[in-house]
């Protein structure tokens, strides 16, 4: 029988998906990546509805949600907040003034329009979920969430971001192109929210309820007790293996990883494989939860060769080997 937590999460895939058409997996990656405490690198073409995803899962969850777009000649303490100079009466002081990265949900917009001391001003808010600013830790809320949008790197004017950054989103999720019928249905939904916003207030229906930060916690404290057996370690710890050795997995991975994934992949797959197990209503993790969630896992923190890049290998192509080669013992 589902929870409330469970039933409670049901209802908001539900609302997002009638706000975001045709992207059934970004939702689904979208609430792990809340449910499983991380954050995501939520990538695609401009126009893809990549900010629109996440301003939806901010409006029917119960929080403070922040925006920053990343510019370039955006600078480090527009994200984290600076000591600012006050005259009072009792003499000067310097106070802190947050920045935007002091929300719930935190919206980083095309993160890789901006260089690399910008992007790395995230790495201690979404590692340590704290920043220092002048000598001085500045705690992050209990429910903190970074999602960072970014164009493909072939786009003009982009940014690589670091390994090390790359490697602290928990995912990285890919958002395609809708089926054509389902881009029907978007062109009916945003017509339907223009003739909305044209009525007069009085008229608006009013919002629906949006799901408390308490369920999200009690979520997060079922998903702790999701049963992973022996093998099922094992099984994640083994992918993990396979790219740091490919070569003993097939002579095609050892031909297309040069650098294999971190100790947080195998974190990731535990966390994001209970999570996924959770959302199916099942109180333990099966190959198949892993599975779900490897190439979101998998493709952000592997590093190809260049002949792997020359064939036009993608990191999906090699998860997908990864999978086929490595058993379940």
């Amino acid at each position: 029988m589902a929870t409330d937590a469970q039933k409670a999460v049901d209802v908001l895939m539900s609302r997002l998906g009638e706000s975001i058409i045709g992207q059934r997996d970004v939702i689904e990656r979208l609430v792990i990546g809340l449910l499983a405490n991380g954050n995501l690198l939520v990538e695609g073409l401009p126009g893809l509805a990549k900010t629109r995803a996440v301003k939806a899962l901010a409006k029917n969850l119960e929080s403070d949600f922040s925006r920053i777009q990343f510019t370039p000649d955006l600078l480090p303490s527009d994200v984290t907040g600076t000591e600012v100079y006050y005259q009072t009466e009792k003499g000067s002081e310097f106070r802190f003034d947050p920045g935007p990265i002091f929300a719930n949900l935190v919206l980083a917009d095309e993160i890789n329009r901006a260089p690399a001391k910008v992007q790395a001003a995230l790495l201690e808010a979404m590692e340590e979920r704290q920043v220092t600013v002048a000598g001085t830790t500045h705690k992050m809320p209990p429910l903190f969430m970074v999602m960072a949008t970014q164009n493909p790197i072939e786009q003009e004017g982009t940014y690589p971001l670091p390994e090390a950054q790359m490697d602290r989103f928990l995912m990285h999720v890919l958002v395609d192109y809708p089926p054509a019928e389902d881009e029907v249905q978007v062109i009916r939904l945003v017509r339907g929210e223009e003739a909305a916003a044209s009525k007069p207030k009085a008229a608006k229906s009013a919002q629906p309820e949006t799901m408390s930060q308490e369920t999200v916690f009690q979520a997060r404290s079922e998903i702790v007790d999701i049963h992973v057996s022996d093998a099922m370690e094992r099984y994640m710890v083994d992918l993990v293996t396979a790219t740091r050795h490919p070569g003993d997995f097939g002579d095609d991975l050892g031909r297309w990883i040069e650098v294999g994934a971190s100790p947080r992949a195998s974190l990731a797959l535990d966390k994001c494989g209970r999570t996924h197990a959770w959302l199916k209503g099942r109180d333990y993790v099966d190959p198949q939860d892993v599975r779900a969630i490897a190439a979101n896992v998998f493709r952000h923190r592997l590093g190809l060769t260049y002949e792997a890049q020359g064939e036009g290998v993608s990191p999906d192509r090699v998860v997908e080997e990864m999978l086929a080669q490595v058993a379940l013992t």
